[in-house]
C-alpha cells in the first residue's frame, strides 16, 4: 500500500446527487466484508444492526456515534444520542458487493476490490436530496471510514464528532454549491 494506490480520502460527487468515497484497507477481503455485515464489528465504526445477507432482507441500523470513541467527543446540537433507520438489502454478492436502501435517505452500495495485500472499499451513496444533506453525509462517511481504517488496523481513531465538524467545513469548500 503506497501513495500511488491509496485513494483520495475525500468523497466526490460523481453525479449531482451521488457521493463516492474510497478507502484502502488491510485485507483479506473476507475480514473487510465481516466489518460490513457483522453487527458487532460494524457498530465499532458505523452502526449496529443484525442483517441477513440476502436480497430483500429488512433490518434496522442503529447509530450511536458517541460510542465510537472513549471518551466521546462533544455531539453537535441537533443530533440525537441514537439514530435508527429502517433498511433493506437490495444487492448482495459476498464478499464483493452489498447494496442497501435506506428509508428516506437514498441508497448505499459498498464495493470491495482486492488490491495487493489490501482491499479498496468504495462507498457510493445515491439520491442525496440537497446540499446540506450532502455536507453532513460526506463528513459522516469520511469519519466513519477513517474509524473503520483505524479499527481494522488496530489503531485508536480520531474522536468522531471532532472530525465530523472539521470535515463538514472541508466538504462545504470541496462540493459544488
Amino acid at each position: 500500500m503506497d501513495a500511488k494506490t491509496k485513494p483520495d480520502a475525500y468523497g466526490v460527487l460523481i453525479e449531482p446527487a451521488t457521493l463516492r468515497i474510497q478507502r484502502l484497507l488491510p485485507g483479506p477481503i473476507e475480514r473487510v466484508w465481516a466489518y460490513l455485515t457483522d453487527s458487532d464489528l460494524r457498530r465499532k465504526w458505523l452502526a449496529a444492526g443484525v442483517m441477513e445477507t440476502r436480497v430483500g432482507a429488512p433490518f434496522e441500523f442503529v447509530w450511536r456515534n458517541d460510542e465510537l470513541n472513549d471518551p466521546p467527543s462533544k455531539r453537535p446540537a441537533g443530533f440525537p444520542e441514537e439514530h435508527r433507520m429502517q433498511s433493506r438489502i437490495t444487492e448482495c454478492d459476498p464478499p464483493r458487493k452489498l447494496s442497501i436502501a435506506w428509508s428516506n435517505s437514498g441508497d448505499v452500495t459498498f464495493e470491495l476490490e482486492p488490491k495487493g495485500k489490501g482491499v479498496v472499499l468504495t462507498v457510493i451513496h445515491r439520491r442525496l436530496p440537497d446540499r446540506p444533506t450532502m455536507l453532513k453525509v460526506g463528513a459522516g462517511w469520511h469519519m466513519h471510514l477513517d474509524i473503520l481504517v483505524a479499527r481494522i488496523s488496530g489503531e485508536e481513531p480520531e474522536p468522531f464528532w471532532d472530525g465530523w465538524a472539521r470535515l463538514q467545513q472541508d466538504y462545504d469548500r470541496r462540493l459544488p454549491a
